[in-house]
């Protein structure tokens, strides 16, 4: 109860969409440039005020991202009403790298588990979304996946622990299907000096920032008012990459 006066409420606090991946999502700095994040794009399909905090950091997986005390540190800002978007699976696949390889069905899981539970518990809503993929055609054109059981385990995991799942594996491989393997080069990071087809060029970022939006308002995870530009057109020029913090 107030006293000598009505209590008002204080101004509502933004929401947080809070992103833990790899280097596919990641932020990306003047050295790299043009390879761009999905991440760095996502702002301009969300509404003025619903922030992004891209916490996705290059060569990371489920597990060594926790074992660097990077989940910890991220869920340490996270707020009540946030979001924990989770995609990891690129460097799980290393099995060469005890330091990052997880097995899709115990380690794999039991890692994510982490992730689902600690964004609970600072009363966040956790989001898993299964791994791009990286652009890969066999002789006959035909997009080919690439990861394995990770998207299925992902999926299972989801279903079992009745979170939201955003299924940017299989939508990313129709949608390298759909542009074929001529035009899916200016979606990755191809230069005159590289041949990448695993991380992508502005415009293949902001393709799949798009795919990540439409899921989060599939899912309902966020409301129609929350997402902007789903259908527009956005300028590859909008990406910007800072120079890295001293």
């Amino acid at each position: 109860m107030s006293v000598g006066g009505t209590a008002h409420a204080g101004p509502r606090r933004s929401r947080t969409v809070w992103i833990a991946g790899d280097s596919t999502a990641a932020q990306k700095y003047a050295p790299a440039a043009p390879e761009t994040g999905w991440g760095m794009a996502l702002p301009f399909l969300l509404r003025r005020g619903l922030g992004v905090a891209n916490h996705a950091v290059n060569g990371r997986s489920s597990k060594s991202f926790v074992d660097e005390g990077r989940l910890d540190a991220m869920l340490a800002g996270v707020r009540p009403g946030d979001l924990l978007v989770v995609q990891f699976a690129h460097n799980d696949e290393k099995a060469d790298d005890p330091s990052r390889y997880t097995e899709p069905w115990t380690t794999y899981q039991q890692y994510l588990r982490l992730y689902l539970d600690g964004a609970r518990a600072r009363g966040a809503r956790p989001v898993l979304a299964t791994p791009v993929e990286r652009r890969r055609f066999d002789a006959e054109g035909r997009a080919v996946p690439s990861h394995g059981e990770y998207p299925e385990a992902m999926r299972a995991l989801a279903r079992q622990e009745r979170v939201a799942l955003l299924d940017v594996q299989a939508l990313s491989l129709a949608l390298w299907q759909e542009l074929g393997p001529e035009a899916t080069r200016t979606y990755f990071n191809w230069t005159g000096t590289k041949q990448d087809n695993t991380h992508f060029s502005p415009t293949g970022a902001i393709a799949v920032a798009r795919l990540v939006a439409r899921e989060l308002l599939r899912t309902r995870v966020l409301a129609p008012h929350d997402v902007r530009r789903l259908d527009e057109e956005i300028p590859p020029s909008w990406i910007t990459w800072p120079e890295a913090a001293a």
